[in-house]
């Protein structure tokens, strides 16, 4: 039953892959069944008391300490962890869910098999736990099937134990045993359910986006301009790039600020939208003065090791620490750097975002626009428009350390009317702005150029700060374009920024050649004690009952989650969570799971008559929600579940039984 128990837990090891899983599931496991062994004639209680008290004491090597914030931990760590991008980091406060569950489970096991002549239903438990390990590790590293091979033969040789058959039985049961698991290994993968596994993180309520830093970087940017030659941190790497720090996609008139959701990671960051040809650049960066939180690597890291309290943003790949690091400590990035080709770049189209197109109401918007496509006449595809807003700037505009600091509109309106003079503050946040008033999806980037090469060392002051534009185009991801002129004039002091130059009046020449500004196409690339033994094998026995645990708890959860799901969004705290919760169960009950592109608008348009007057105003309940939700109301949030409940039933009606039960089945 130990085995059975610690196999189990094991199947944490695509949440937790170090060995620290080890001091969460050994102690769990073994513990109980020695206590069950021990104390099998005496009463339960006592028995579960010691449990108890050896689970508490199971957690000190967790902690290394007593901790009384435990119980609240494990209460929370559920949550806690679907909101974390695989893998976690083996933080005692999460890795005692997994002490916790493998305990219970070996706990009912052992005095189930001590106490009852049940042969393996003392292991319906162990099942259950390796069934959370799937859920929550179901988008980590590696794979579960060996786990569950393990399993089915431990509960094998449980089941001929329990039968108190002579230990030769295992020398046939087992290797039959061995033979159905392999078995199982080859078709799981095939069954239907595996091509698209339900992930609970699909449905977990990330984090608000929030402040980082009190001192944005970006308004850093003059004062680090100013004392040039204060060192900031070095770079350990295989070829110089530019080191990104800060992306911000949010502005408000005054200033630019981040919308990223930072979910904590043990190292691991998922993949941007570039799918084909990269760089893959490995740095390792040592902090000497570098204030705040955020961290700095080349272009988009896709693993980082050496800080705990990482966090990452999904969606813009940047990093940030829990806390400030220390002088002299440091971390290990591996990024990836797209290298798309000349026909990719041609072809490339600008991504439909509300978000990151708005512009902030004033008239500074009609002078943006004027600028924008005075600098832009004649091309009539997105990114010949970025090549020219980016060439504009540049030889329109002077660059200089001494210009007055801020990104407002009316400080940008008197650079681009009056001054002329910035520095890559003011050229990347007008570029960004200008490129909006054109429908062009944009972002600005806070960062350093690669800095001094001293002994294979990048050394990178406070001198070598730099803000960039950066433009989002459907499949490549987002592009970088750099307005700010050079030092010296037209011609740029910086290789890595020389280079993109280059290759963007290289491909600019592309376009209007013989006259064309179109792009050329581009080709896609558990018996009794004492009893008698039955006679013969029960190896079929065996299937039946591990078959039938695992079809009823996959029963249960095809019951109980579409409504345990949607009760919670019903009765989430606030009525604008609620509102909102009932337009995410509009879109699951019309199929529209994973499609968080679509606006309310596209959902309203696909819609047959009997749904349009529900959706429609849902839709706009659910609008008014996002854009001013300190104004909701309890009424609003009663109003938009009576319209989904009505849609609901509407979309039962129109779909059959059958459809309806492959989907329950499918989890969707």
């Amino acid at each position: 039953m130990a085995a059975i128990a610690g196999t189990a837990g094991w199947g944490f090891h695509r949440v937790f892959p170090g060995t620290e899983l080890l001091i969460a599931v050994v102690p769990a496991a073994i513990a109980p069944a020695v206590v069950a062994a021990l104390v099998r004639r005496r009463p339960l209680w006592l028995a579960l008391a010691l449990d108890l008290v050896l689970w508490l004491a199971g957690t000190v090597p967790l902690y290394k300490g007593l901790q009384p914030t435990v119980f609240a931990d494990v209460a929370n760590s559920w949550p806690a962890l679907l909101t974390t991008l695989l893998p976690a980091q083996p933080e005692p406060h999460l890795l005692v869910l997994v002490h916790t569950l493998v305990w219970a489970a070996a706990t009912i096991g052992a005095e189930t098999m001590a106490r009852t002549r049940t042969r393996i239903a003392a292991a319906v438990p162990a099942l259950l736990v390796f069934g959370a390990a799937l859920l929550l590790g179901v988008d980590g590293e590696g794979s579960n099937l060996p786990v569950a091979g393990a399993l089915f033969v431990l509960i094998a040789a449980l089941a001929i134990l329990r039968e108190d058959r002579s230990p030769v039985w295992l020398l046939a049961g087992l290797p039959a045993a061995a033979a159905l698991a392999a078995l199982a290994l080859v078709v799981g993968p095939l069954l239907p359910i595996a091509a698209r596994p339900y992930n609970p993180r699909d449905d977990a309520d990330l984090p608000p986006p929030a402040r980082v830093d009190s001192v944005s970087p970006l308004d850093r940017v003059s004062a680090w301009l100013q004392i040039p030659d204060r060192e900031l941190f070095t770079v350990k790497a295989d070829k110089p790039l530019n080191w990104r720090l800060a992306v911000l996609d949010r502005y408000d008139g005054v200033r630019w600020t981040t919308g990223a959701r930072f979910q904590p990671t043990g190292g691991r960051v998922p993949e941007g939208d570039w799918t084909g040809k990269v760089d893959v650049v490995r740095q390792k960066v040592t902090f000497v003065g570098l204030p705040g939180t955020w961290l700095p690597a080349a272009e988009r890291p896709e693993q980082v090791s050496g800080v705990r309290g990482l966090a990452v943003d999904p969606e813009s790949g940047a990093l940030l620490a829990a806390e400030r690091p220390a002088k002299g400590t440091g971390y290990e990035v591996t990024s990836r750097v797209p290298k798309p080709t000349k026909d990719e770049l041609l072809a490339a189209t600008p991504v439909h975002d509300p978000g990151l197109t708005a512009f902030p109401a004033g008239p500074q918007q009609r002078l943006f626009r004027k600028l924008a496509q005075e600098a832009t006449k004649g091309a009539t595809t997105p990114i010949t428009q970025a090549y020219r807003l980016q060439k504009y700037l540049r030889t329109n505009a002077g660059y200089d350390v001494t210009a007055p600091p801020g990104h407002s509109l009316k400080g940008l309106e008197f650079f681009l009317q009056t001054t002329h003079r910035g520095t890559s503050e003011q050229f990347a946040t007008a570029f960004a702005l200008m490129a909006r008033t054109l429908g062009l999806p944009s972002r600005v980037v806070v960062g350093f150029r690669p800095g001094e090469a001293s002994g294979g060392m990048y050394h990178v002051k406070s001198g070598h700060v730099m803000a960039w534009a950066e433009i989002k185009f459907d499949k490549l991801g987002w592009r970088p374009f750099y307005p700010t002129p050079g030092r010296s004039g037209a011609k740029d002091d910086h290789d890595v920024v020389s280079s993109a130059i280059e290759e963007s009046e290289e491909l600019e020449g592309e376009f209007t050649q013989g006259g064309s500004d179109r792009p050329k196409t581009s080709q896609p690339q558990a018996t009794g004690n004492g009893g008698e033994p039955e006679s013969g094998p029960a190896t079929w026995v065996v299937v039946s009952v591990a078959g039938g645990a695992l079809l009823a708890a996959y029963a249960g959860v095809v019951v109980a989650l579409p409504w345990w799901r949607r009760r919670r969004r019903r009765r989430a705290q606030g009525p604008e969570q609620r509102v909102l919760g009932a337009w995410r169960q509009t879109c699951d009950d019309l199929g529209l799971k994973g499609e968080d592109a679509l606006t309310a608008a596209d959902v309203v348009a696909r819609q047959s008559a009997e749904i349009s007057p529900h959706i429609f105003a849902l839709a706009e309940i659910s609008n008014f929600v996002r854009y001013a939700p300190d104004a909701v109301t309890e009424d609003a949030a009663t109003a938009a579940w009576q319209r989904s409940d009505a849609i609901r039933r509407a979309v039962r009606a129109r779909t059959p039984l059958t459809t309806r039960l492959l989907n329950r089945l499918l989890l969707r």
